[in-house]
Parts: C-alpha cells; sequence; structure tokens
C-alpha cells in the first residue's frame, strides 16, 4: 500500500507540473494576457476540472508558477554560495542573470503575480507564499553570512535590496503595455537603458559596498 501511494503521489506531482508547464507556454506566448483556465487545461491534455483540483483559480496557478521560478533561482543560488572555494560578485551575477533576469518570463511573471497577491489572490495562498520564499531567503543569506564572515541576518538584507533593484528597475524599463510607443517620446529617453547594462552596474554597487563593509569588519 506504501508503495501505492507514493506512486500515486509521484503521479500528482507529474501531472501538476505539466499542467505548469503548459501555462508557462501559453504565458510565455501571450505575456500581454492571462490565459483562461480552459486553455491550460487544453493545453496540457487535461480535462478543466482536473486543473481545478491542483489550482483554485487562474492566478494561484500564475502564482505557482512564479514559485517554481523563485526556487530554481534560489537552489542554484544556495549551490554557489554553500561551494567551500571563494566566491565573489563575478560568479554570483551570472546565476542571476541565467535563472532570473534571462529566465523566460521570470519578471513578467513576477510583476503579474505581484499585482494579483495585492488585488486578487486569496489572503492565505499570498501569504503561504510569501512564506516560504522568506525560508529560501534566510537559507540563502544564512549561505551568504558565513561565507563571507558577516553578521547574522546581513545577507538577507542584502539579497532583499538586490531583489528590489532588480524587480523595480525592471518595472522602470518595461511599463505597462497600455503605454506602448508612447514611452518613445523624447521627453520620456530617460527611461530608454539597457536594462541588463544597469542592473549590473548597480548591483555590482551594491556588492562592492556590502563586501567592503565585511573587509573592514575583519581588519583588526
Amino acid at each position: 500500500m506504501a508503495v501505492q501511494r507514493a506512486i500515486a503521489v509521484e503521479d500528482k506531482e507529474e501531472r501538476r507540473q505539466a499542467i505548469l508547464d503548459a501555462a508557462e507556454r501559453l504565458f510565455l506566448e501571450h505575456p500581454d494576457r492571462m490565459a483562461s483556465v480552459s486553455e491550460v487545461a487544453a493545453a496540457a491534455g487535461v480535462a478543466k476540472g482536473t486543473v481545478y483540483l491542483y489550482f483554485p483559480s487562474k492566478e494561484e496557478m500564475l502564482l505557482a508558477l512564479h514559485e517554481r521560478h523563485v526556487e530554481n533561482f534560489f537552489k542554484h543560488l544556495v549551490k554557489m554560495v554553500s561551494r567551500a572555494e571563494p566566491v565573489g560578485f563575478d560568479d554570483i551575477m551570472p546565476v542571476t542573470l541565467k535563472y532570473l533576469i534571462r529566465w523566460p518570463g521570470y519578471l513578467e511573471l513576477t510583476t503579474r503575480c505581484f499585482s494579483a497577491m495585492d488585488r486578487e489572490m486569496p489572503i492565505d495562498t499570498a501569504l503561504a507564499f510569501k512564506a516560504r520564499v522568506a525560508q529560501w531567503l534566510q537559507s540563502a543569506g544564512v549561505h551568504l553570512d558565513r561565507h563571507f564572515a558577516k553578521p547574522a541576518g546581513s545577507g538577507v538584507a542584502l539579497l532583499l535590496h538586490s531583489y528590489g533593484l532588480i524587480v523595480g528597475l525592471w518595472q522602470l524599463h518595461h511599463p505597462n503595455e497600455r503605454f506602448g510607443a508612447l514611452m518613445k517620446r523624447p521627453e520620456l529617453r530617460t527611461f530608454d537603458r539597457n536594462y541588463e547594462k544597469e542592473i549590473e552596474t548597480a548591483l555590482r554597487a551594491l556588492w562592492r559596498g556590502w563586501m567592503l563593509s565585511t573587509e573592514k569588519r575583519k581588519s583588526p
């Protein structure tokens, strides 16, 4: 019986991931709108009712997809900062680029989910998601504190500030689709910048200051 239950749990998780895969494909095809549950069900090859068994609403389904992205990023970040050999910004930035900044749909979905959690999502669902993100932040922050001999909690603060820069600067560079080509007007050229170049410059300055403060603390 235990084996059968294990297989059933594994099958359910595979189906859940298949539904999220379908939702991701549709989101990347049409990032300007949210696919319906019926569309996701058809893309996943399951009944509409099956989707509802896993996700009570399309907003919660997209939040689950966003959570999968977030977990993937933190998994690779923790793997990087838990290494025995020295790790610096130039080692961490490529991980951030690959699994967060350049990951298809990551930042677009982040913005949509933030909005949904504020207005449309059941508060218990949103808080549970935030609690899991807090756990990943704590884990990565502890590794940073140990690796750079920083006071407890400083790594979490660095990650929060970094994430705020990444998302906030992206939103400035990628305003709501409602504005479209209007953002090309001369008086708005201030926002017409190379996002990846700008965010790397900002993050490098933030991390350099954090690391320098570490070196000063170590000094006699």
